[in-house]
């Protein structure tokens, strides 16, 4: 279950070489809500004929979920999640966050503010994550704090809010998180917390979803998001990582050098298993764009495209 996941953390060796260990004669089979076009090749080549059979969305029951984005400055984020958490006196609201560490960080801080929270990811041991749900299905515990990785495939029914403390880069994780909520045909209220960095990530969702954001202005923590229809920065994905040996310092070398784009275009540079990302300066972004798909990182080509969430 959770194949893609599975895949996408860099896990496929140790698959290959368990699955080596297995019979011949078997059947593998891979679950997941989501499987991207790159994962879904590098699962093909652990299985033989493979059928992939896939639900119809025409089948599933109508989810309604509200989606809402609220600007904050990044040091006030833990003071305005506390206050939403307050305010609306949710008995469970479930909070995602990038690491580990962050999920630590925020429990603690949320349970000195008064909340009943508890953080929820996989370097805790299984009978602590089991312990945690037990709570928060009960209504024991009022916030748990989770990474992705730990909150895949957790099933709460009547989950009022989920709330995105950071916000993810794929969009399909973002579609994950906020499904958790709004539940067998209920309603459901997912909260996106972002700041100014991360106003690209908004712009990108908007794209995935073909929809504009609603921003709600909850004083005092809102900040000028005028520029999230023009972030100064664009972020490139890139179909290549680091089982393709792709390192930060080739794709700046392929802007820098082939399409001559300068150094101080070029922001953040963000390496990962089977993608890559790279932001770019307005300015410079179509022409970034071209030279990335029309010619070589590292001698190979890539697929390359505006990132559709961040």
């Amino acid at each position: 279950d959770e194949a893609d996941r599975m895949l996408d953390l860099g896990f496929a060796d140790e698959l290959a070489q368990l699955l080596a260990l297995l019979p011949g004669q078997r059947q593998n089979l891979f679950f997941s809500a989501t499987f991207s076009p790159a994962v879904r090749a590098l699962a093909q080549t652990l299985l033989v004929d493979a059928v992939r059979v896939e639900v119809d969305a025409a089948q599933q029951q109508p989810v309604e979920i509200i989606q809402r984005a609220i600007a904050v400055d990044a040091g006030k984020r833990t003071q305005l999640l506390r206050h939403l958490i307050k305010q609306h006196s949710w008995p469970r609201t479930l909070v995602f966050v990038a690491t580990k560490f962050a999920a630590e960080i925020v429990a603690d801080k949320l349970r000195k503010g008064g909340l009943t929270a508890e953080p929820f990811h996989g370097e805790l041991s299984q009978g602590k994550r089991t312990q945690v749900l037990t709570d928060f299905k009960a209504e024991r515990l009022q916030v748990v704090v989770a990474t992705d990785v730990a909150a895949r495939g957790l099933d709460i029914k009547e989950l009022q809010a989920v709330i995105n403390y950071d916000l993810p880069w794929d969009p399909e994780i973002y579609v994950h998180r906020i499904g958790r909520t709004g539940r067998a045909g209920l309603k459901g209220l997912a909260l996106s917390l972002c700041t100014q960095a991360e106003l690209n990530r908004v712009k990108a969702i908007e794209d995935y979803q073909s929809v504009t954001a609603r921003w709600d202005e909850i004083a005092p923590f809102q900040m000028s998001y005028e520029l999230r229809f023009e972030p100064p920065m664009v972020t490139l994905w890139i179909d290549g990582g680091r089982k393709d040996k792709v390192r930060p310092g080739d794709i700046l070398g392929a802007l820098t050098g082939d399409a001559g784009i300068a150094g101080s275009e070029v922001g953040q540079i963000d390496i990962f298993d089977a993608h890559a990302y790279v932001a770019i300066k307005q300015a410079s972004v179509d022409k970034a764009l071209a030279c990335l798909k029309n010619g070589k990182i590292k001698g190979r080509s890539f697929m390359v495209r505006k990132s559709q969430w961040g």
